[in-house]
């Protein structure tokens, strides 16, 4: 597939989308996003915000409810997962705090160190997906696309700290010399594989 001519017929839907995640701005709106992307790790991205929508309508930010009935058949490791959105809410207010003080860098590596079900992969989502830019993503998407256009010479089984962060800068180098911005090549990539630019 030549990416420039994909780019250039998905890009206005693509920055849309990009506009539309900076104009997220309530701690309630930035709490569920959080946990939309505690829920993605080997899932289906749509399946897991359907549960999102669904705990934000029963208001599982402010009241005693267990998630993981919400959870069943939408998302893998449901039990794992329900116990980390229970700790995230309990952080919730700490979460919020360092949002609002620390840099995107110094965030993605907070987030990992203190909330339970967040790694390097979860964290970038995140923090894209509330209006954040210049983080690697790196999902089996990316991963494959990544290798398909030789930017990687193997799909890694296991990412370390060390490996993402490496392959984070081929992809921001891949990025500059396509002049696609990375955050548009991730979604660009998404919807190559996916056939939607969602989230």
């Amino acid at each position: 597939m030549d990416l420039i001519n994909f780019y250039q017929e998905k890009k206005e839907i693509i920055k849309q989308r990009l506009d539309d995640f900076k104009k997220i701005e309530k701690e309630e709106d930035l709490f569920y996003e959080l946990c939309f992307c505690i829920l993605t790790p080997q899932s289906k991205a749509k399946l897991c915000w359907k549960a999102i929508e669904d705990l934000k309508k029963n208001d599982f930010l402010h009241k005693e409810i267990n998630p993981l009935p919400f959870l069943i058949g939408r998302t893998r490791f449901q039990n794992n997962k329900s116990k980390y959105l229970i700790e995230a809410k309990n952080k919730y207010k700490e979460i919020i705090e360092n949002l609002r003080k620390l840099n995107a860098f110094q965030m993605r590596e907070w987030l990992i160190e203190n909330i339970k079900g967040i790694s390097y992969k979860e964290s970038g989502h995140f923090l894209r997906n509330i209006g954040e830019r210049d983080l690697a993503i790196l999902d089996r998407h990316i991963l494959k696309n990544l290798f398909e256009q030789k930017v990687i010479e193997e799909i890694p089984k296991t990412l370390t700290k060390k490996k993402y962060l490496e392959i984070e800068n081929k992809f921001k180098e891949f990025s500059n010399k396509l002049n696609i911005p990375m955050d548009e090549l991730d979604l660009l990539f998404w919807s190559k594989e996916e056939g939607s630019v969602f989230k």
